[in-house]
């Protein structure tokens, strides 16, 4: 069996040796043997702003040309990765960040077009432009692309190399639980996170892919530099990101208008699932990762019914308010539905997923999971870590202990708060700096006693964040520095791996304050430096914000923080500075054991069990996989029993649907007459169940004596050969929600004219079937569905759909309890009369509601409590039932009829 990993870039990329240029080693060395560089002068594309060419001013280098001079990237995950050599090991860090695609001199060119403007706007003052230039007769020639420069990479020598983009994390736990033993092979499914148009057609494009495959065990996914560029570039980057991470598409400069690269979104997952069908083998498994891949699990699902698959989102999931402004979050939230198990960072990712499903898909949404028409979708949330073991093994290296000694000297007689964050809104770094500006001020005895070392990670596009974050670090500069002190220490450029290990290890505190984010493994990292292994140094404070995924994790040892809250950082700081060694060691002593405990080898190989159960449960379960009652095995499975037991759903099941006041005039008589014939016999114990009132069941049987009722699903029940009902739901708690639905409801029912609201004694329902304009109102139902299930999850109540309204009933009582309840009450019965147990067990119903009972009716029998249990459902999507009838009401009634007649 193989796994397949699916992620957007693969571990491994291609660098060519191209014959016409020299290496970066060679002009490191020409430069330091003071050789001079020649180079050619740039081609005269048009017309310069400048009267004289000479006098320009020279370009200042950007980072693209450092990380080329030093062999340096910026991966997906954070952290630069050198690429030396092929034996070189993978270093990955941890958060999310990427070089520039398709702007390295060792890759081709990219061919796509330039990306459209960022605002409507911004578009029409270029055409005005266009069209201003063009009546002054100046031409601007369209920028293309030489072919000799295509045609130099079918000959070019070419190596795989480590690659510096992609999801470090996933890598890591990868590496850390085949390395922990987990016993099955796992092939990954990737991009090689450059341009590929200049090798279509080529000789070099097959000898890649052969040889990755082969020696590798990676299936590269190759697909046009435009989708490339509208996938990752654009619908990624400038439409999803921003809204996982709750930034809202409501300025102007905001792209999330746009819907050209829709397409090229669905044209690079198509690539992807196109790839892994074509090498899936019936027992393989496909794992699915992150926010790049959301249509993938739809699209294998559609030509490979049978496949296991599993997607695990890595970044945060937003509240239903917030994904819904998505103009495709119906095509994303189906494509994510095509997995079998989706998992999450945390519970609260979980529950807005859950939510959202609910109220734009209109499914039913459980704890567990979805429930789609013909199958159900497990979720959960388990969070990813570190591997200590690698981590440890880097900081075991020569560079990062000589880094140590030059920082410890460098700030023996200072405090240290270090910071290393993505300059975007999402990280929080304007925030952070203005806190820290505000300690300076409160805190004057902490003065030339401090230093914050931010590193910033440019993003490569110029923002007013910028401009920002550049005024607040002069300003904190100019007031507080002096010849020998620095209180900010502001790096706009990454630092090399040894560095930022380095870092960790000195730093006093490290600082968080993120607006968002998944999670943040940088704090597990930090934490495990921490140990005082390599640095007297030790038990430094953790100052992270609320709205980090880890925060949920580490229980409170950690200083939380509202990024927002400039005076709660603040306060942070100093109880981070001033903390007991004490205080420090017990907190620090809580985190490293919440960082054992979650591991990236742990979350790889739970997940992989997780799905592997899952898909076992659900196939299980699968309409077409449980077989159809057999009578006549039912049957001597009924005369063997002496003490037996029956639950029978009414609605669907002995009767069909419909209002209480035309089912009794109907006079379902065959249905009483059935009744009647298994009560008669002393061995048989029956009981009905429904959502109807106590009151509505007491008409509609009253020609059945010593029939068991439970009522409004679970809340009330009248125990067999008893006449009086007992409410089991608790009558205060049930009084003290309804208040709170009321509310709300009564807000719905005064805007949809011709509904109304029927208040039962535990539940509340919205009828809409008379409404006004029904069409609207089906609409706005899974509106109001998720409304309450939003506001109203504290206090144990859930609202769900059915045919023409919406249900609100509390989840602590149910058909379950009512059933367990009556099962207890049997059993002693027959234990006091007979002095035997009951040994069958039989449950009948059509209604998701019912699927509890048939779980703690299986759980009896496999318990050994019940000799034999017989589980029965007339729906057509999947079950936890033991066998099915397809008959609908008939058919339950002639099989009630039969047994009745072995009496």
């Amino acid at each position: 069996m193989t796994i397949f990993l699916a992620s957007l870039f693969l571990p491994k990329t291609v660098y060519f040796k191209l014959p016409a240029t020299s290496s970066s080693r060679e002009r490191k060395s020409q430069r330091q043997s003071g050789k001079k560089i020649s180079k050619r002068p740039p081609l005269e594309l048009r017309t310069s702003l400048f009267p004289d060419p000479t006098i320009t001013p020279p370009k200042t280098p950007d980072d693209e040309e450092v990380r080329i001079d030093d062999a340096l990237f910026v991966n997906e995950d954070g952290l630069r990765v050198v690429n030396v050599s092929d034996d070189e090991e993978f270093r990955a860090p941890t958060d999310e960040e990427s070089p520039k695609w398709g702007g390295r001199p060792n890759q081709p060119k990219s061919q796509a077009n330039l990306p459209p403007p960022a605002s409507l706007l911004e578009h029409a003052r270029t055409l005005e432009k266009a069209k201003e230039l063009g009546r002054q007769g100046i031409i601007q020639p369209r920028v293309t692309r030489s072919d000799s420069h295509d045609r130099v990479f079918a000959h070019a020598d070419w190596r795989i190399v480590n690659a510096d983009q992609g999801n470090g994390g996933l890598r890591n736990a990868a590496e850390a639980a085949a390395r922990a033993g987990y016993p099955e092979e796992y092939s990954w499914v990737g991009t090689l996170g450059m341009p590929t148009d200049a090798l279509e057609g080529t000789q070099q494009k097959e000898e890649i892919n052969d040889r990755l495959v082969t020696e590798f065990n990676m299936y590269p996914v190759f697909c046009s530099d435009k989708d490339f560029d509208g996938h990752y570039l654009h619908f990624c980057k400038q439409i999803l990101w921003p809204v996982f991470h709750y930034q809202i598409p409501d300025n102007p400069k905001s792209k999330a208008y746009e819907d050209h690269s829709w397409q090229f979104y669905v044209n690079l997952n198509q690539a992807f699932a196109d790839k892994i069908v074509k090498n899936w083998k019936r027992g393989d498994t496909v794992w699915v990762n992150d926010y790049h891949l959301l249509l993938v699990p739809g699209m294998i699902r559609k030509k490979l019914p049978d496949a296991k698959i599993g997607l695990f989102l890595h970044v945060a999931f937003p509240s239903s308010e917030v994904f819904r402004c998505l103009a495709v979050r119906k095509l994303l939230l189906e494509g994510m539905l095509g997995a079998n198990l989706i998992g999450f960072q945390i519970h609260e990712y979980t529950r807005h997923f859950l939510q959202t499903c609910s109220r734009l898909l209109t499914v039913e949404a459980t704890p567990d999971g979805v429930q789609l028409e013909d199958r159900f979708v497990n979720v959960i949330n388990h969070a990813i870590g570190i591997d200590p073991l690698s981590l440890d093994a880097h900081r075991k290296d020569e560079e990062v202990t000589r880094w140590i000694g030059i920082m410890r000297e460098r700030y023996k007689d200072k405090k240290i708060i270090v910071a290393r964050d993505k300059l975007d809104h999402v990280r929080g770094v304007r925030q952070k700096l203005l806190s820290y500006e505000l300690f300076l001020n409160k805190n004057p005895q902490w003065r030339d006693k401090v230093v914050l070392i931010q590193v910033a990670l440019s993003t490569g596009e110029k923002t007013d964040l910028d401009a920002a974050v550049g005024d607040i670090v002069t300003r904190v500069n100019s007031s507080w520095a002096n010849l020998a002190y620095l209180p900010l220490v502001y790096l706009k450029q990454d630092i090399p791996y040894s560095q930022y290990l380095a870092l960790l290890t000195i730093a006093d505190a490290l600082m968080i304050t993120s607006q968002r984010e998944g999670m943040n493994l940088t704090s597990h990292e930090f934490i495990v430096c921490q140990d005082g292994q390599f640095c007297d140094r030790k038990h430094g404070s953790l100052i992270l914000s609320e709205f980090t995924g880890t925060s949920s994790l580490f229980g409170g040892k950690e200083l939380s923080v509202n990024p927002w809250s400039y005076r709660q950082c603040s306060d942070a700081i100093k109880k981070a500075l001033e903390m007991s060694d004490e205080e420090k060691a017990e907190r620090w002593q809580g985190l490293r054991d919440v960082i054992g405990h979650h591991t990236g080898a742990q979350w790889f190989s739970k997940f992989l069990a997780s799905l592997d159960h899952v898909y076992e449960e659900q196939h299980r379960h699968d309409q077409t996989s449980v077989p159809r009652l057999n009578l006549n095995v039912l049957g001597q499975r009924y005369t063997r029993s002496q003490n037996r037991l029956f639950f029978l759903d009414l609605e669907g099941t002995l009767i069909p649907y419909g209002p209480m006041n035309e089912i009794i005039p109907m006079n379902p008589q065959r249905t009483m007459d059935v009744l009647n014939d298994l009560v008669d016999d002393p061995r048989n114990t029956v009981y009905v169940m429904s959502g109807r009132r106590p009151e509505e069941l007491d008409r509609l049987f009253r020609v059945v004596p010593n029939l068991g009722l439970i009522a409004e699903n679970g809340c009330f029940i009248k125990l067999h050969g008893r006449g009086i009902w007992t409410e089991i739901a608790d009558h205060d708690q049930v009084a003290s929600w309804k208040e709170s639905v009321q509310g709300i409801l009564q807000y719905y029912l005064e805007r949809t004219p011709g509904s109304e609201i029927e208040d039962r004694n535990c539940s509340l329902i919205f009828h809409y079937k008379n409404a006004d304009d029904f069409a609207n109102a089906e609409r706005q139902a899974s509106d109001w569905t998720g409304h309450i299930n939003e506001s109203c999850e504290e206090q144990r109540v859930h609202a769900f759909q059915l045919d023409n309204c919406v249900v609100v009933e509390s989840i602590d009582w149910t058909k379950e309890t009512a059933a367990a309840q009556a099962y207890d009450a049997t059993s002693k019965e027959v234990q006091q009369t007979r002095g035997g147990a009951v040994d069958f067990l039989m449950v009948i119903g059509d209604g998701r509601e019912d699927e509890k009972v048939y779980r703690w009716a299986n759980n009896l029998r496999s318990n050994g409590e019940v000799k034999e249990v017989v589980t029965v459902s007339l729906g057509s999507r999947n079950t936890e039932a033991t066998s099915t009838l397809t008959q609908g009401v008939s058919g339950v009634l002639v099989t009630l009829q039969k047994l009745a007649g072995l009496f």
